[in-house]
């Protein structure tokens, strides 16, 4: 309880209240007994238990053998002062909280009986006979008894909802770090597919090519090494980019989204326009519209067995859109939706789109070719 501030409060309040009474216990005695010869001792004993009491904080609470001895020490020169003047007997009260703060339970319950007795046996020897006398002492004792028990557990209490929601909120922590961690590998696995993995696929294809061609046709062979080449320069730049967490190699240099699609439909034999008025886009809608457009074009190549494609980037009021066509042979979009494979794809598409918020449309039919458009709201990002 050292360290909670009501504790500390009510510590602060029984300290006043035992000096208090102390000191009028000691004028009482002395208006009641100008002097005697037992007043020296009185004042003596007052003036020890006040010094006694003081040293009670710098000894915490808890039930060490240091603080059970000064408890022990107090308690005996206050049963020696109520011999020699009953009218101390009322610092009991304050003596009961020191008690109950410092003692196990069952101790701190005989010594609270055992001043409760001395208190009532003290208030017989001064007033007399009084049913009251009898009463009064056990009752002041039981409530406040009571009062601190009742206390303590609800501090108790207090302190175990506050270690359950501790508890909840580390481990609340450590699912958002796993769920993170996941979120993460999905999308580097996304970002490999997107860019390292197509990339290799694109080299071994031409490489592929140039075997067949190296003795019949060695002009095509060497323009697709040369090809291939280049393919594996550009994904050297997108490792390197990956260790440092950076934007997309073609991003990377400068030229800004329409100039990173330019370049990347360059590569890929395919055709690019810009529709609207250009408007600032967000780094992370760039690096992501990017790789959408990687993995739809590598699609295209893999699979679609298309004549040409185009890439349309389209600007409108409060969102950005970039439609990818293809010539090729088409398919059922509807088969797509339940893709077993995590992050490659189709499915790390959607997953780019609707981590920003956008809306993903598939238009395409088998022998008609294929539409895939991306929109983009641009007010969401910040």
């Amino acid at each position: 309880m050292e360290h909670d501030p009501d504790a500390r409060w009510l510590a602060r309040v029984m300290h006043i209240a035992f000096f208090l009474l102390l000191g009028a216990s000691l004028i009482r005695f002395l208006l009641r007994h100008p002097w005697e010869d037992r007043s020296p001792w009185i004042i003596a004993l007052s003036g020890a238990l006040a010094s006694l009491y003081l040293l009670g904080p710098v000894l915490g609470t808890r039930a060490t053998p240091r603080r059970i001895a000064w408890l022990a020490t107090v308690v005996a020169v206050w049963m020696v002062l109520v011999v020699l003047a009953p009218s101390f007997a009322w610092c009991a009260v304050p003596l009961f909280y020191t008690g109950l703060r410092t003692l196990p339970p069952r101790a701190a319950l005989v010594l609270v009986t055992l001043l409760t007795v001395f208190v009532v046996a003290a208030q017989v020897d001064l007033g007399g006979w009084d049913p009251n006398l009898l009463v009064a002492p056990p009752a002041v004792a039981a409530i406040a008894t009571a009062v601190f028990v009742s206390a303590q557990r609800q501090a108790d209490r207090q302190r175990a909802l506050i270690n359950d929601l501790i508890r909840t909120r580390r481990e609340l922590a450590a699912i958002e770090r796993r769920e993170g961690t996941l979120a993460e590998r999905q999308r580097l696995s996304m970002e490999i597919h997107d860019t390292l993995a197509q990339g290799l696929s694109s080299q071994q294809m031409l490489l592929q090519a140039a075997d067949r061609t190296w003795d019949s046709d060695p002009e095509t062979a060497r323009r697709h090494v040369r090809t291939a080449e280049s393919i594996a320069e550009h994904n050297l730049a997108e490792a390197r980019r990956f260790v440092h967490d950076l934007a997309p190699a073609d991003l990377a240099e400068g030229g800004g989204l329409e100039e990173a699609l330019q370049l990347l439909a360059a590569r890929e034999s395919a055709g690019f326009r810009v529709d609207g008025t250009a408007v600032p886009v967000p780094e992370r809608v760039q690096s992501a519209l990017l790789r959408i457009a990687q993995g739809a074009l590598a699609n295209v190549r893999e699979h679609a067995a298309a004549t040409s494609a185009a890439l349309t980037l389209t600007y409108l009021d409060d969102q950005i859109v970039l439609d990818i066509a293809d010539n090729g042979r088409g398919f059922e979009p509807s088969r797509t939706r339940n893709a077993g494979v995590r992050g490659h794809g189709l499915p790390a598409i959607r997953a780019r789109v609707r981590q920003l918020g956008g809306t993903l449309t598939i238009e395409s039919a088998p022998g008609e070719g294929t539409v895939l458009s991306a929109a983009i709201p641009l007010e969401t990002e910040e």
